[in-house]
């Protein structure tokens, strides 16, 4: 059982995360195959076993790696950064007003967050794509809630009187930072942004994987629904490694594991003349 930050869900909760995990969500998801497509290309995913594999280790690099961040993002929205919402750890409430210094904190903390996934994400066709969905994930949020005590989109108070406290959010982050302030928002905790992280590192490489190779659907739906235990569990270690390099205001101690072969692909996909999906 994953715990959330402040213990208590607001109202529709349980519901903005199946509307943020799910696949419809307008947000570009369904453009990028991350890294399947080019392995299907070279031949090293051509069944259900290859396919089972490869999001295995999928969910242990990349998605250990989003869903920290994604969770980092979140707290960082929730957890008021000054004493107006009281004491340090505590998650402001939602009607409490925000102040300018509080919103250059947060905006501050995000990007040192962005940075750090930056040097975690060493292709450039990788850090590109993630800035992409990034983008695309934070017009889906804006359309669906509200964004404003956060960030501004134009550095401005929601009356027009000076500075927003929320400071003006990046145009294009990382994926997992714009997935944090998105469930932030939606009145997620930062577990439930690490569950959303994971879900999208399995759920869309095996939605690609059907398409490409003709795959049975039921039969993926199958896979999927076996490593859910996998998911469950790299969520929560997600989010305790989130907790702890965030308690220390040490954003470079969130995990950093490698996935070479993931960084090949990618460059290697953009390369090709022919390809069903953006990355």
């Amino acid at each position: 059982m994953i715990t959330g930050l402040s213990g208590e869900r607001r109202p529709g909760a349980r519901a903005a995360l199946l509307v943020l995990a799910d696949g419809r969500l307008p947000a570009g998801g369904h453009a990028h195959s991350g890294g399947v497509e080019a392995a299907v290309v070279d031949g090293g995913v051509t069944d259900l076993d290859d396919l089972a594999a490869f999001l295995l280790g999928r969910l242990g690099t990349a998605g250990l790696v989003a869903a920290s961040f994604a969770a980092a993002a979140c707290q960082t929205c929730l957890v008021a950064v000054t004493d107006l919402a009281g004491a340090p750890g505590t998650p402001a409430a939602p009607d409490t007003p925000d102040i300018p210094a509080a919103g250059q904190d947060r905006a501050a903390r995000l990007a040192a967050l962005d940075a750090e996934l930056d040097a975690r994400t060493p292709s450039p066709a990788q850090r590109d794509a993630s800035r992409a969905q990034g983008r695309t994930l934070l017009r889906a949020g804006r359309a669906a809630w509200d964004l404003s005590r956060i960030f501004q989109p134009d550095g401005r108070r929601p009356d027009g009187q000076g500075p927003a406290g929320g400071a003006e959010l990046p145009a294009a982050p990382h994926h997992p930072i714009a997935l944090g302030v998105v469930a932030a928002a939606a009145g997620l905790e930062p577990a439930d942004a690490a569950l959303a992280a994971v879900y999208g590192a399995v759920g869309g490489p095996a939605s690609a994987a059907t398409r490409l190779l003709g795959l049975d659907p039921l039969a993926v739906t199958g896979l999927q629904a076996r490593l859910a235990g996998a998911m469950e569990t790299t969520a929560a270690d997600a989010w305790a490694a989130a907790e702890a390099a965030m308690a220390a205001g040490r954003p470079d101690l969130l995990p950093a594991p490698s996935a070479v072969r993931l960084d090949l692909l990618a460059e290697r996909h953009r390369a090709a003349p022919v390809r069903m999906f953006t990355s």
